[in-house]
């Protein structure tokens, strides 16, 4: 399989990982060889309930016996969709929310910078260095990291950035920037949070100007801090909201949620202002309403943070220099890029998923389901000690 996975299917890199998958349950992937792989990653932070979650695959199978995609989204009132946007309106800060349902993040944060730039009725974007939001044409253009960009321009145009927790950039928010989009927590930048109130400042300088504030929710979100949303943990409110990967057990999904007074006007001048055919599926719908039921009516939300101090009780060691992150959206900063590619490739070596991040060089990817045990935490976390005392010589 391996074989016809390099010939036929496109690469993201020259050097995939390229286990092959034949089942996958709770913490654990398992390979067509029978090895068992500890799944620290949770695909990135899409898999919150685990892998094959019962009542996401009863959610699943029991819609799928209904009926499959019947319409683009917007036109056919869907249980699914429908009952999703209503439990997720009622426990989510924005007033009168309103849930645009889509395929991924990425078209989440294309469908978000279109509704700043048409409720405002200005042009300019203004997002962070070194963020990630997507890799399709718009998202790409909020990237600060011109050695990504640079083979695909031009993108859109007036984007301009500043630095996460510089508060003196704050100043070129003004009243000709239509949104500031933000990741609560920045993830490819190496997993780091808002200090100083920086959120809350950043909110404050937007009301002034009357711009949009948009916080990409995609990693943080659905429990993984300790709180529903990241941004809770920070005292404030997005105008819209950006949500994708754990929403839905790891079916692709993604959404931007706002006001209605705000959403509505995608609706007219011209009608259809945003379109998508798969968008709100009912199937995947199934799956977020099953996925949001199960974070909501469980303790998997506080226990996040308890499994948080577990992780920074067990990994400690020479080789790390800090550990940044909150609740399982952690990253552990080895002392070089060179001990973190050993400690992430020797890892799977020994039946351990870890990852990369895409800036922080330095960093090995600790994000597992919601779900992982305090038995699995503390297997990972000793074979993690195992590979670094390996490595200290």
């Amino acid at each position: 399989m391996k074989e016809k996975f390099l010939q036929y299917q496109a690469q993201t890199s020259t050097h995939p990982l390229g286990v092959e998958v034949d089942y996958a349950k709770g913490s654990y992937i398992y390979s067509k060889s029978g090895k068992e792989y500890l799944d620290f990653v949770a695909g990135v932070s899409a898999c919150s309930l685990g892998h094959c979650h019962p009542k996401v695959i009863s959610a699943i199978k029991n819609q799928a016996e209904k009926y499959l995609h019947v319409m683009v989204y917007g036109e056919y009132a869907q249980n699914p969709a429908v009952e999703y946007a209503e439990l997720l309106a009622k426990n989510i800060d924005i007033p009168n929310a309103q849930t645009y349902l889509v395929n991924s993040g990425t078209e989440a944060t294309e469908g978000a910078l279109k509704l700043a730039r048409r409720y405002t009725g200005r042009q300019e974007i203004i997002a962070a260095k070194n963020a990630y939001h997507g890799n399709t044409m718009g998202s790409l253009s909020l990237m600060g990291f011109e050695e990504r960009k640079k083979p695909f321009e031009p993108l859109i145009p007036e984007v301009s950035f500043i630095n996460f927790n510089d508060e003196k950039d704050l100043e070129k928010i003004t009243s000709k920037t239509a949104c500031v989009i933000l990741e609560t927590i920045q993830g490819g930048a190496g997993i780091l949070q808002p200090k100083n109130n920086y959120l809350q400042k950043v909110k404050n300088r937007c009301e002034e100007t009357g711009t949009l504030l948009i916080l990409d929710e995609i990693q943080p979100g659905f429990g993984r801090t300790g709180k529903l949303f990241g941004y809770e943990n920070y005292h404030i409110i997005p105008d819209i909201l950006v949500i994708g990967k754990g929403m839905a057990g790891g079916l692709p999904i993604g959404g931007f949620v706002a006001r209605k007074e705000i959403m509505q006007s995608l609706s007219e001048n011209p009608e259809m202002s945003h379109l998508t055919t798969f968008g709100g599926n009912p199937v995947i719908a199934a799956a977020a309403l099953a996925t949001l039921k199960e974070i909501l009516t469980t303790d998997l939300i506080a226990e996040t943070l308890k499994k948080e101090k577990l992780f920074r009780k067990l990994l400690q060691h020479e080789l790390i220099t800090e550990i940044r992150g909150k609740g399982l959206m952690l990253a552990l900063i080895l002392k070089s890029k060179e001990i973190a590619d050993q400690l992430i490739l020797k890892a799977q070596e020994e039946g351990l998923i870890l990852f990369w991040l895409l800036f922080e060089q330095k960093a090995a990817r600790i994000t597992p389901p919601l779900t992982i045990s305090e038995k699995e935490i503390k297997e990972g976390c000793d074979k993690i000690l195992k590979i670094l005392n390996s490595l200290k010589s």
